[in-house]
């Protein structure tokens, strides 16, 4: 069964975006490339912070609502939290 994942990334300016998607490897090689999104064209490089594993599409969906609701330092928070 195919994965899916809730990520965050760190954008060359210091600004976080937040998405989800099945092939987290790809998905960050496309960011990287300018074809991940229109936020992160224009502020690459890309380096992915954190991240979290899901078995269905519509949860790592549900946890990106989640996520992009939280504050910049709940965010970062967050981002610790998984580094320790």
């Amino acid at each position: 069964m195919e994965k899916s994942y809730t990520y965050l990334l760190e954008c060359a300016d210091g600004s976080l975006y937040c998405g989800w998607t099945n092939h987290l490897k790809e998905r960050l090689e496309a960011h990287n490339g300018g074809k991940g999104a229109k936020y992160t064209k224009s502020r690459r490089p890309v380096t992915l912070v954190y991240y979290e594993e899901f078995t269905t599409k519509q949860e790592a969906m549900q946890r990106e609502w989640v996520i992009k609701q939280m504050t910049r330092p709940q965010k970062l928070a967050l981002i610790r939290e998984r580094e320790t």
